[in-house]
């Protein structure tokens, strides 16, 4: 009898950075050698192209350079740990997505995922052929069965490894956050360990990839199902597990460090924290700009940036016209000074008004309309966008997904920007993140908190003049967009009809600002972007 000494390498590469993704995995069972002593050290999957790689799949240099990576591992990584790491590969003219087996520097064997998704986020049978066998190894007496992320969510794959003598499970993961997405996959492990009393090793990948955003929250489970170690969520390192051999055949994971459970608030705030960091600091910005206006909205906005890149890399601008109350103006240098970021005061009625004097002949014989209120909102974007270009920040939109849902944002206005922290965030919950945020340290004017909102382009504006209040709006629009339910059975759900089709009827013809709107953070299971793919010109019916 034994004991192995596993070490999960719960990291944050970089997509496209083969080679220094190659060096970070050397690093790291360097440091899992020295400091935990390990016997076998686990990658995420498809760590050494990053994930999801996405047409870069398709260059024909991609496995020129996994070649050379994995040539350089063999050469630099210690002859006495073995190592499992998840890359691409061309195989018989054929892409894969495998988990290689390095040891005593060779290259001994690949398993290949057998189950690709192709739902929400996923669009892996575009790139991957399908694996059809179980891979088991053995290492020191102890059989190692891999598997690739959907292969334990389909099930059949693990079966497969238990049926072909795996006495241990490893999966290597990049699945991607989404709300209580958590707790779904610790439910799941506790499944399948029970399906085929084996003890299951899942390592996952961490960081922010684009809108994708990833929790970490490697773990294991014995064969029972029961949680023995959780890495923490949202913490990049190294975990060990201690696996000890109870029988011939039997191996027991040992009790480790259990990550304690978090609030909802405070899981949702960490992934919109890592989403904006990695996607700023991995694009090389400087920093971010975005427009304080006073309101709720870039109050948590404002927040989330100096938490993920500090304040001296944040700078925040009021643009106040004639309708911005003067409590907007004192909230947001409140909050402004209170987290300590740059802050400029640039009024916007000179450049408001000489528009109009430009187009006053072009408006004559006209009344007013949204039009006045779309140009103040555009004469802001403009200066964001020239303070961008001059500073090299990024500029950082606002909406939260109850507006961009149904339009309620403008076009090259406050919608101008290079991403958005709160895309996917109901307002309602905006709300939550905002209470939460200031339990930590005092963040938010509470009187930013408590008002009614208003996007102040006209006199006493609220939003519950053009919308149903929020907390009807986001009921409505959690039903349509991430149920599917058509609008008959929204209304059979108890809500006015009045509401339900106006509501709609909006989300389905402002589907092409949508797809002008920058990229955010995804953190629903149905967020815009890669889940909900509409057509911009159809004539669907909203009954439908």
């Amino acid at each position: 009898m034994q004991d192995l000494t596993l070490v999960m390498a719960q990291l944050d590469p970089l997509v496209g950075d083969i080679p220094g993704n190659a060096a970070r995995a050397i690093e790291a069972v360097r440091e899992a050698r020295i400091e935990h002593g390990a016997d076998i050290v686990v990658f995420p999957e498809l760590f050494l192209s990053g994930y999801p790689p996405e047409d870069l799949l398709l260059r024909p240099s991609m496995e020129t350079r996994l070649r050379e990576a994995r040539a350089k591992m063999a050469e630099k990584i210690s002859r006495d740990v073995l190592v499992i790491i998840g890359y691409p590969g061309v195989r018989e003219g054929k892409c894969y997505n495998l988990a290689g087996v390095l040891y005593n520097g060779q290259w001994e064997a690949e398993y290949a995922k057998q189950a690709l998704p192709n739902y929400q986020v996923f669009d892996e049978q575009r790139y991957f052929t399908p694996g059809t066998e179980p891979l088991v190894y053995e290492h020191k007496g102890a059989k190692l069965g891999l598997l690739i992320c959907e292969d334990l969510w389909e099930g059949a794959p693990v079966k497969a490894a238990r049926e072909a003598g795996a006495e241990v499970l490893i999966s290597l993961n990049a699945s991607p956050y989404h709300q209580d997405k958590p707790a779904e996959r610790l439910r799941l492990l506790e499944l399948r360990a029970q399906d085929v009393q084996r003890p299951i090793v899942y390592v996952n990948t961490i960081g922010g990839q684009d809108e994708l955003v990833f929790d970490g929250g490697s773990s294991c489970v014995d064969a029972s199902g029961q949680l023995k170690v959780l890495a923490p969520y949202w913490q990049a390192g190294l975990m060990p597990i201690q696996l000890l051999q109870t029988s011939a055949d039997t191996w027991e994971p040992q009790a480790g460090e259990i990550e304690p459970d978090v609030e909802p608030e405070e899981s949702l705030y960490c992934a919109l924290v890592t989403g904006l960091r990695d996607y700023v600091n991995k694009s090389g910005f400087k920093g971010v700009v975005l427009g304080l206006s006073g309101g709720i909205d870039s109050a948590l906005s404002l927040a989330i940036a100096v938490d993920a890149l500090g304040p001296q890399r944040v700078q925040a601008v009021m643009m106040p016209y004639h309708y911005t109350a003067d409590i907007s103006k004192q909230d947001a240098a409140e909050q402004a000074n209170l987290l300590g970021v740059h802050y400029d005061v640039m009024p916007i009625e000179p450049m408001v008004e000489a528009f109009m004097g430009t187009l006053a002949e072009s408006f004559a014989g006209t009344e007013r309309d949204t039009t006045e209120e779309n140009l103040q909102s555009r004469c802001r974007g403009v200066l964001l966008m020239t303070i961008s270009n001059k500073k090299g920040l990024m500029v950082l939109t606002t909406g939260n997904k109850s507006e961009m849902a149904v339009g309620y944002a403008t076009l090259y206005g406050d919608m101008v920007g290079g991403y958005n922290a709160i895309k996917d965030v109901y307002k309602t919950w905006v709300y939550r993140l905002a209470r939460w945020r200031n339990t930590q340290s005092p963040a938010i004017p509470e009187r930013v908190i408590e008002r009614p909102p208003s996007a102040e382009l006209a006199p006493d504006q609220q939003d519950s003049d053009s919308l149903p209040d929020y907390d009807v709006l986001d009921a409505i629009l959690v039903r349509y967009i991430e149920g599917d339910m058509s609008a008959e059975s929204i209304i059979a759900a108890g809500f006015e009809e009045e509401d339900v089709y106006k509501v709609v009827k909006l989300v389905d013809r402002c589907e092409y600002k949508r797809r002008q709107a920058p990229v955010g953070v995804r953190v629903t299971p149905r967020g815009f972007g890669r889940d909900r793919r509409y057509p911009i010109v159809n004539g669907w019916q909203p009954g439908d």
